[in-house]
């Protein structure tokens, strides 16, 4: 079942980069900025963590955590957030549980090639842990100030 705007999104826990389990609930208080990616170290999910971490310092004047998630495993993670410096936890999601809540777990087709796979995604969930805003198929360029500008007219 799929979550949508207006309703509160359940609690899975999922391992984090910093190597602690971790949940949305934890987040209680805070906008949470939760984006899925397909995967690290790719030229367009490195550009927009790039440019949330650029973002970064503006997110957390505006009371909001920025968490990735990816199918990628946690050494991954971490090496490209050593590689970029990135300052926000990414989540592990090999499971595709919190994807496939979210609707972002995909069939696509690559160059021919049909699989199964992340579909770039942005979610807004507010303080009390309910969603707020979504992008789905999300073009990079421009969208983290899309979503910056979001919590300023909208959140704070």
């Amino acid at each position: 079942m799929t979550v949508s705007i207006g309703e509160q999104v359940s609690d899975i826990e999922l391992l984090a980069s910093n190597g602690e389990k971790v949940k949305l609930s934890d987040f209680r208080g805070k906008h949470v900025v939760l984006y899925f990616y397909p995967k690290d170290m790719t030229p367009g999910c490195t550009t927009e963590a790039c440019t949330f971490r650029d973002y970064h310092d503006d997110f957390t004047n505006l009371n909001a955590v920025i968490l990735g998630v990816s199918a990628d495993p946690l050494e991954k993670h971490q090496k490209f957030i050593d590689k970029h410096g990135l300052p926000f936890l990414l989540l592990v999601d090999d499971e595709h549980k919190l994807c496939e809540q979210f609707g972002v777990w995909k069939e696509k087709n690559v160059f021919g090639k049909i699989g199964f796979g992340i579909e770039r995604s942005t979610f807004i969930i507010d303080e009390e842990g309910t969603l707020v805003k979504e992008w789905r198929k999300v073009k990079v360029q421009g969208h983290v100030e899309e979503a910056l500008q979001y919590i300023k007219d909208h959140l704070s």
